[in-house]
């Protein structure tokens, strides 16, 4: 009942499509006037209209989500979910009270996070003179644009008209343009929605420039307000977003946290002779007698009802906002200014083990100095083998775009597919010997281009030039012994690559879609007379797609792997240019790269159902739920072998079946399968893969 707005209640988003304005210049006579006449429309508070007071219902989710890896790219995943169900009183002139009288959350990944009381309520009467958030430590006080400081302090332009059909009758709404005269000033970027003919505030959707952050670690904070007219007469708060961004403030390091909110409001009582005992005492949000919280009964679970993008992709408003943000003010007044900071792409950028290093310690500074141009430096140091690698990027980027220069000295992983995080591949190496590692030296000067957002894509191309040497195995595991390392071809190499990158989002019938690609073209050459080779001109390409659909409370989850490589000539492909098969992921059962070739495809069907569990207390990081993930699958890998001589890796189809267990909030995945030609029983433990990308 609680989703349901009262039939009275319209709001704008019924109507978007209108007559287009022409662009009006900043601070026209008519822009001026309008704002003006809304100001003191604000100003009045409704005293003038008849509205005394009135009760109505606000249902909420406030949500707390992870974003990681590499450029932030993957959508967030929710970590914490809370549903609430609010007593909405407000009385003339300006007194207010929300009472929780429904509250229940979901913990999907360990956390204490507390959210701020004004979190979790809605915003009424448009914000007043000021505009605070976090109870005062998130935003210092900024002006509102429509109010005496605000006129003064921000430029306005009338941009578009928006017709807001209602029974009987047609209102007119203009967008009007707010961008502050001071971006260095706390002030907000975005646009209000004005009521033509009685100036009333309907809708407003902004963001705030950096200098008005007082928590040095917020990104960004979007705020999207949306009125409904009820009874005919009356604007009212009928829909709210708020979403706020965070990360290091002194590690720059691929993780951000999220908060959430989004509030319908509706089931309005206009008049009913509010007593002014409601409003006495105590902060404005409080929670509901304990007799009307323990009456109150959510039905359903809470992620059954979670809006489904709230799950998978940042809302459509909130990057409306955060477009509109930018194309107003200087791209320096939104970035969160950052001096030298220590920097990394993931845990292991610090501290590692493979068997051609050994331990290897290192790390990472990275600045900004305005106007998107960049730095960053990293560097690392093997105790076994003793060489200091490391790579440097200059660069400029703009929010769709970017040039790199880079160069490098570094190791480089041969094949298309990570089989294990890199915190558990370090410890099983060490422990065991078993490194699902290949790596290959490689030093080089290149150019790259980058296209953030091409219809959901990430595009990059690269230009190398680099010099490519085999290596050898220098570390010793505490028991056991390391598998033979690749016999790198040595060459010289100018290569031009060009990757595309899709993150998860949704897609055709319901499914979840993620992917990536690249293709490659290579000239190689070679300046090793003891290992000579024709020079030839290579060609390369590989795709990675996942596809996942739920089914109720079970999900289907689809991944392909599949590549090519050939050249002008029969020359040999060395084989750090091979499509390589074999390990968890690519061809389970099988040894890790068991399977080199030079066409291949694998593929995977996995059915994933919750089991119940013991559910384990983790004191005030909450406790993992009584629930785990069965995970039944099926693959089959077909390979064109690379090696002529390999009687027992012939062309063929390496099929494997087994399962997975994935328990503890699906951090964990435990893998038992079986190769079912010439393969093997294997056992994999390893983290869920959403977060190998800061491992």
């Amino acid at each position: 009942m609680y989703h349901r707005i009262a039939a009275a209640c319209v709001g704008i988003s019924i109507v978007l499509s209108g007559g287009q304005l022409q662009a009006q210049t900043w601070n026209d006579a008519r822009s001026r006037a309008l704002v003006e006449r809304a100001t003191a429309r604000r100003a009045e508070q409704l005293a003038d209209t008849g509205l005394r007071d009135f009760r109505a219902v606000a249902h909420g989710y406030v949500t707390f989500l992870a974003q990681v890896g590499e450029g932030l790219a993957e959508p967030p995943k929710v970590v914490k979910a809370d549903e609430l169900v609010n007593e909405v009183l407000w009385k003339a002139p300006n007194l207010s009270r929300q009472r929780i009288v429904g509250r229940r959350d979901t913990l999907l990944l360990p956390t204490d996070i507390n959210y701020h009381r004004d979190h979790l309520g809605i915003v009424q009467n448009n914000f007043p003179a000021i505009i605070r958030l976090g109870d005062g430590d998130e935003v210092r006080d900024v002006p509102h644009p429509l109010s005496p400081q605000g006129l003064a302090a921000y430029d306005f332009a009338i941009t578009d008209s928006l017709p807001l059909n209602l029974p009987g009758r047609t209102i007119i709404l203009y967008e009007v343009k707010v961008r502050p005269r001071e971006d260095r000033q706390p002030r907000i970027i975005g646009a209000v929605y004005i009521d033509r003919d009685d100036a009333q505030v309907v809708r407003m959707a902004f963001n705030f420039t950096r200098a008005a952050f007082l928590d040095q670690a917020l990104e960004d904070l979007f705020v999207v307000i949306e009125n409904g007219l009820i009874g005919g007469r009356f604007w009212l708060p009928r829909k709210q977003e708020i979403e706020i961004r965070r990360g290091g403030t002194w590690l720059d390091f691929p993780i951000r946290g999220i908060i959430r909110g989004r509030w319908e409001i509706g089931e309005y009582q206009v008049n009913t002779g509010l007593g002014y005992e409601l409003f006495q005492g105590g902060p404005e949000i409080i929670p509901a007698p304990r007799a009307a919280r323990d009456s109150f009964h959510f039905s359903g679970r809470i992620l059954d009802s979670l809006p489904s993008d709230v799950r998978v992709v940042t809302d459509a408003e909130i990057r409306a906002v955060q477009q509109e943000a930018r194309a107003l003010v200087r791209a320096q007044a939104l970035r969160r200014p950052q001096t030298l900071v220590l920097s990394a792409l993931g845990a292991s950028d610090f501290v590692r083990f493979d068997r051609a290093e050994g331990l290897a310690v290192g790390g990472g500074v990275a600045t900004r100095f305005g106007r998107g141009l960049d730095v960053q430096l990293r560097a690392r140091y093997g105790i076994d083998d003793r060489q200091l690698k490391g790579s440097a990027t200059a660069g400029w980027r703009s929010p769709s775009t970017g040039v790199r220069v880079f160069g490098m000295r570094d190791y480089r992983e041969a094949g298309d597919v990570q089989e294990r995080s890199r915190l558990v591949n370090s410890l099983a190496a060490q422990e065991f010997g078993a490194d699902a590692s290949d790596p290959y030296r490689v030093e080089g000067v290149g150019i790259g281009l980058d296209a953030f957002d091409v219809g959901g894509v990430r595009l990059r191309l690269d230009a190398t030039v680099e010099r490519q040497r085999t290596l050898t195995i220098r570390a010793e595991p505490a028991q056991g012994t390391f598998p033979r390392i690749l016999l790198a071809t040595p060459l010289r190499a100018v290569r031009l690559a060009l990757s595309a990158d899709r993150p998860t989002a949704l897609s055709f019938f319901g499914t979840e879609v993620r992917a990536s690609a690249e293709v490659r073209g290579s000239r190689l050459t070679t300046d090793d007379v003891a290992r000579p080779i024709v020079p030839t001109t290579l060609g390369r390409a590989f795709l990675s797609l996942g596809i996942e659909r739920p089914i109720g409370r079970q999900r289907l989850a689809l991944q392909s792997y599949g590549g090519y490589v050939g050249t002008t000539t029969h020359a040999v492909i060395p084989p750090q240019e091979w499509l390589w098969f074999g390990g968890p992921l690519t061809a389970p059962g099988y040894d890790y790269h068991e399977l080199g070739a030079l066409a291949g495809l694998s593929q995977r069907v996995e059915w994933r159902t919750p089991i119940p569990v013991p559910a384990i207390p983790l004191g005030r990081f909450g406790k993992v739920p009584g629930e785990a993930t069965l995970a039944p699958f099926v693959q089959g890998t077909l390979a064109r072998t690379a090696r002529a001589d390999d009687a027992k890796h012939p062309t063929a189809l390496y099929p494997s079946v087994g399962v997975a267990l994935i328990p503890i909030f699906d951090l964990v995945r435990l893998q038992i399968a079986r190769g079912l030609r010439n393969g093997r029983w294997s056992f994999n433990v390893d983290v869920s893969r959403d977060f190998w990308g800061v491992l």
